[in-house]
This record gives structure tokens, sequence and C-alpha cells, in this order.
């Protein structure tokens, strides 16, 4: 997969930390895909352990309970490979 897929992921859920996500309509022109992508996506994110909902009245996604993701690569401290 294509960086980019990671980036908007990261992205989405950074927006659904801030409830600012705005609707599905908005958040596909924010991260430059179609809406039905967003759809897709908020359910990768759903798949992966995120209990996700969406708030009608003020138009956003947001995560039931705080927390985030981190899909980048951690490289593991040079002593603990030693032991």
């Amino acid at each position: 997969m294509p960086k980019y897929y990671f980036d908007r992921l990261e992205y989405l859920s950074f927006l659904i930390q801030r409830k600012s996500t705005g609707t599905p309509e908005k958040l596909a022109v924010k991260l430059s895909i179609s809406e039905r992508t967003v759809y897709d996506y908020v359910e990768i994110l759903r798949s992966l352990g995120a209990e996700i909902k969406y708030n009608k009245v003020k138009g956003t996604y947001y995560y039931v309970q705080a927390g985030h993701f981190d899909f980048k690569f951690k490289r593991e401290n040079q002593l603990s490979l030693s032991k």
C-alpha cells in the first residue's frame, strides 16, 4: 500500500480525536477522496478496534473512548536486542 494511504488514515484519526471531521461530504474534500471512501476508511479504523460514532447535531465523527493510532514503524532499542 502506498504511504499516502496510511497518512490519510492517520489524519482521519487526528480529525476524529479533535471532533472536527465535519460531515462525510466535507471530510471527503479534506482527505481528497470520495465520500464512499470516507465510509471505508472509518470502517477500517473500526476494524482495528476503534469505537467510532457520528454526531449528527455537531456533524462530526468522534471516538467513544479516547485513543489514537500510530501507523509508523518503531525501532526497538539496541540494548533490548542484545539481551
